[in-house]
């Protein structure tokens, strides 16, 4: 699980985390990603949507689920591979929800 993942980055225990995951809620839970994963993909959008139509910056195409991508310019900071994967893992766990399927 993706919140597990980060906690440990941050440094915890599994014993830590499971204590504090007992009472989470699931929209609790997804708060407390997004705002673990804010930093790594702070990547000033508003800056970068002005170079979006530039045809000569490349794209990577990222596979999520099956007919599900994500499309990240190769000059963004969104295209550090951390901040690939937390964007991969974010919309995976948000696709296991029942109300998004």
């Amino acid at each position: 699980m993706l919140s597990i993942k980060i906690r440990q980055r941050e440094g915890q225990s599994l014993e830590t985390i499971r204590g504090e995951m007992r009472d989470v809620t699931g929209d609790a839970l997804e708060r407390k990603i997004a705002t673990s994963l804010a930093p790594a993909l702070d990547s000033g959008g508003y800056e970068a949507v002005a170079h979006d139509d530039d045809i000569s910056l490349r794209w990577h195409r990222l596979p999520v689920a099956d007919g599900i991508e994500l499309h990240v310019r190769e000059d963004s900071p969104a295209a550090r591979e951390e901040a690939v994967i937390a964007m991969r893992e974010a919309v995976r766990a948000a696709l296991g929800r029942g109300d998004i399927r």
